[in-house]
């Protein structure tokens, strides 16, 4: 009987105080709120570099291609409100410049991605992105007092995400959370 390797989970970030609190670090910031709940077939790295040069901290952590298939990266995503969280695997960077860091170093896209969201959203739940002039402002802002209850939620949706990738994988954890 064959052992597969553990997950990695590794969360985007920047590593200077100013950024503690941020948007666009929430990924680096949940996951090590989680490193020592994660399940045991999974390990956190953190991550002492910027969120747009992550790829090399990345790569000296995976061996291979075939390796990376068993990593996390949990990382903000402007496309979904906060609140929501989906999972995909072998997807586009869609813009995220830390991913796209990551896919380049690792030369693939074939791993597995935990998207948190950073958005404003309508009463009626509809997406509401902030105007491209003013997504670096916003992403690189703190949360508001309101939305810090908020995130309380999102920890524990991300916490279930990774406990579903752990037991179901990729494909089973996806059926659950991105049907949400």
């Amino acid at each position: 009987m064959t052992t597969q390797a553990p997950w990695l989970v590794v969360g985007l970030g920047n590593p200077e105080a100013q950024y503690a609190g941020t948007r666009h670090n929430i990924g680096k910031e949940l996951v090590a709120a989680l490193e020592d709940d994660l399940p045991n077939n999974m390990k956190a790295a953190g991550l002492d570099v910027y969120m747009n040069n992550s790829g090399g901290a990345v790569r000296k952590l995976v061996s291979s291609k075939k390796a990376a298939g068993r990593l996390v990266v949990v990382h903000d995503e402007l496309d979904l409100p906060l609140g929501k969280i989906k999972i995909s695997f072998g997807a586009s960077a869609g813009g995220h410049n830390g991913v796209k860091s990551v896919q380049t170093a690792l030369k693939t896209q074939d791993f597995a991605r935990v998207r948190v969201g950073i958005s404003g959203a309508t009463a009626s739940g509809k997406l509401k992105r902030p105007a491209p002039g003013d997504i670096v402002r916003f992403v690189l802002g703190k949360f508001k007092p309101a939305e810090k209850d908020k995130l309380k939620k999102v920890k524990k949706m991300v916490a279930e995400a990774l406990e579903l990738i752990a037991k179901e994988g990729v494909e089973g954890a996806q059926s659950v959370i991105n049907a949400r």
